[in-house]
């Protein structure tokens, strides 16, 4: 693995084990531990976590991602309850929702996120919900049928500049995403819409800048780019460890697009903190 600098080193935190033991005796799977996020101690200490739902296994199989990419499991009905009680137990303000991509299901596992939505709502009554969903392959019932259940954040990433697509995200298409997130914002005005991209994959820094644009002309509220890390080395390399003083120009000239709330530094990451973007910035 890469020599990392010494911005992008984590401390180990304590109080992990009873998060983890928590998930493990509800059955479900985070994102923080499939992908190997570099922050899952941060999280899993506070405590609070990302739960995946629609098993652990991927139906893509995108660069960057460590998540497995074999047969998916068959859908459990009983995942969106279990979601809900592990959210409650951990006292969460905000509940941050993603999946696998789940291609090989009618609707992408549309309703799977609305009966979780649902389940959480039930029993988190003042919680924030945040889904960060797959593109759906563009089913814009599918999309729908996630913002009837009413989330308070609606998150699709477009992870990479469109030029870096064939390598990061083959089986993705940049501008059938950039119409998912306009379609959410035009389907409601009350949810947030969020997107975020990771960097140090060898895009230029005008190539971040007009993602940037683009995102902000669909309507999107909130932003988060990080630094890219390779989880394995079966994963593609890091081109480069782009230096925190590039990170705050990202952040300058997305606030000068108008997003509302901005999380740009190496070890942000989508649902990291998520709660922060809903508190007063400056």
């Amino acid at each position: 693995m890469e020599r990392l600098p010494d911005w992008l080193k984590t401390n180990t935190f304590k109080g992990l084990r009873g998060t983890k033991r928590l998930l493990r005796q509800n059955r479900l799977s985070t994102v923080c531990e499939e992908a190997r996020c570099p922050n899952r101690g941060h999280c899993f200490s506070r405590p609070t976590a990302t739960f995946m739902i629609l098993g652990k296994d991927c139906t893509r199989s995108c660069g960057f991602c460590s998540v497995s990419h074999v047969r998916p499991s068959p859908v459990d009905a009983e995942e969106p309850r279990r979601v809900a009680g592990a959210a409650k137990a951990m006292n969460l303000t905000h509940v941050v929702v993603t999946s696998v991509t789940r291609d090989d299901l009618p609707d992408g596992g549309a309703a799977h996120f609305a009966a979780t939505v649902s389940e959480v709502r039930a029993l988190l009554p003042n919680a924030q919900i945040e889904v960060l969903t797959p593109d759906f392959k563009g089913n814009l019932i599918a999309l729908h049928c996630v913002l009837e259940a009413e989330p308070d954040v609606f998150n699709h990433n477009v992870e990479t500049v469109p030029s870096l697509y064939y390598k990061v995200r083959p089986q993705a298409n940049y501008e059938l995403s950039l119409r998912m997130l306009k379609a959410a914002r035009d389907y409601s005005s009350k949810v947030k819409v969020k997107s975020g991209l990771m960097v140090g994959l060898g895009e230029r820094f005008d190539e971040v800048i007009g993602v940037l644009r683009d995102l902000r002309a669909c309507g999107c509220n909130f932003v988060t780019i990080g630094q890219y890390l390779r989880p394995r080395k079966t994963n593609i390399a890091v081109v480069e460890y782009i230096p925190p003083g590039v990170f705050d120009l990202y952040r300058e000239k997305a606030k000068e697009l108008g997003f509302d709330a901005v999380a740009s530094a190496p070890l942000v990451r989508s649902s990291m903190d998520a709660d922060q973007m809903f508190l007063p910035h400056t």
